[in-house]
């Protein structure tokens, strides 16, 4: 078998909390073994045999984080949204509807074009450190549409959400009961070999409970595990829902009660915070405080699509969750790393504890505090995903 060492971390962030009582579980002077592609040791620098190992890194006193896990994107699209985004920056708000743009484009467009675009923002993402990405469809919206973009997505990703409930298409403007049928019938049956996830964006302007809760249990009866946009543009009933069917994760969740908060920390329903819409909406940033004092579960993601957070930076999310949101920056580290994993499912991710996934980066720094005390810099020097460098 093949044995890396990566020796002289200055910082090692291993989210593996029986290392020092801490959820970063932080090790100084570090060293980890790597072999094929998971973790197999973790200590000191100086204390593994060089001779045990294939080959060897100097980390030169860097610090080393958890490739970040981003459970929230939208990448499958065609075109964009500038034209939107600098009106509503003069003033225009965002509203669902914004949607039916990218889906007539998406539409259009081939597949090696979906593609193309999905693999460019694939790739931004991963220079800047993330190392696990969830992908959504819905901007086709047709049995054809959603088919192939999962299609598409599944060639990047395994973690591929069915979002046929995006919104209403313009089609069916007058009939909403019939494409509900439609999700929950062809649509969703056609979808099945490429999709891991079903998804409904229950807000306004979007599906209501009664709708989002159809089809959930519609894409659970068939196999797919549930996660659920909710109380992104005001307050409703979609957390509660997500509670109730128990899905992994309620995303962006801007608008949350007391008795929204209570459910979710009595839960193993993560909450996904998305800063990024709020940033490009200018819409009021949730207090994440709340959420962490009630024992709630926390993920951040960015939300990368092209009409309200048209970015895939994982480090600048973080910036603004501190910024904005009130997280402290080991609380975004974890959230946008182990609590992206979580918001997945996922154990072998988000962490580099011992069988972990051999996904890090090593940033041009000796410490994680700057990814937020620095943003718009570049700090990602290295990044290693199954135990070889990508970037």
């Amino acid at each position: 078998m093949s044995h890396t060492l990566i020796d002289n971390i200055g910082l090692l962030v291993t989210n593996d909390s029986s290392i020092d009582g801490s959820s970063l579980g932080v090790v100084e002077n570090a060293a980890i073994v790597i072999e094929n592609s998971l973790i197999k040791w973790v200590g000191r620098t100086g204390e593994f045999s060089r001779g045990d190992v294939d080959d060897s890194v100097d980390a030169l006193g860097r610090c080393i984080i958890p490739g970040f896990v981003d459970s929230h994107t939208h990448m499958i699209f065609a075109g964009d949204r500038g034209a939107e985004f600098r009106a509503r920056m003069q003033g225009e708000s965002y509203s669902a509807g914004g949607i039916k743009r990218t889906v007539e484009l998406t539409r259009a467009a081939s597949n090696d074009v979906l593609l193309t675009n999905a693999r460019r923002l694939f790739s931004e993402a991963m220079s800047s450190g993330t190392t696990t990405m969830e992908c959504k469809s819905g901007y086709g919206l047709t049995v054809e549409d959603e088919a192939r973009s999962l299609s598409v997505a599944r060639q990047l990703t395994e973690e591929t959400t069915f979002l046929g409930a995006h919104v209403i298409p313009k089609e069916f403007a007058d009939s909403q009961d019939d494409y509900v049928d439609l999700v929950c019938g062809p649509m969703l049956e056609a979808v099945l070999p490429h999709a891991k996830w079903i998804d409904v964006f229950c807000d306004r302007g979007a599906f209501n409970v009664d709708q989002a809760r159809r089809i959930l249990t519609s894409g659970i009866a068939k196999g797919l595990q549930a996660r659920l946009h909710a109380n992104q543009l005001e307050h409703g009933g979609g957390v509660q829902l997500g509670v109730e069917l128990g899905v992994a994760s309620v995303d962006h969740v801007s608008h949350l009660s007391d008795a929204d908060i209570a459910a979710l920390a009595k839960s193993t329903t993560v909450a996904t915070l998305l800063p990024g819409a709020e940033f490009s909406t200018r819409s009021t940033y949730p207090d994440a405080r709340r959420l962490f004092e009630a024992g709630v579960t926390v993920a951040l993601a960015s939300d990368c699509n092209p009409g309200s957070s048209y970015t895939s930076n994982m480090p600048f999310v973080m910036a603004v969750a501190v910024r904005d949101m009130y997280f402290s920056p080991e609380q975004a580290l974890w959230s946008a790393t182990k609590g992206g994993a979580q918001a997945l499912r996922r154990t072998d991710v988000g962490h580099l504890a011992l069988g972990a996934k051999a996904d890090f980066s090593i940033l041009k720094t000796d410490s994680y505090i700057h990814l937020t005390y620095r943003p718009g810099v570049q700090l990602i020097d290295e990044v290693w995903r199954h135990g070889s460098r990508i970037h």
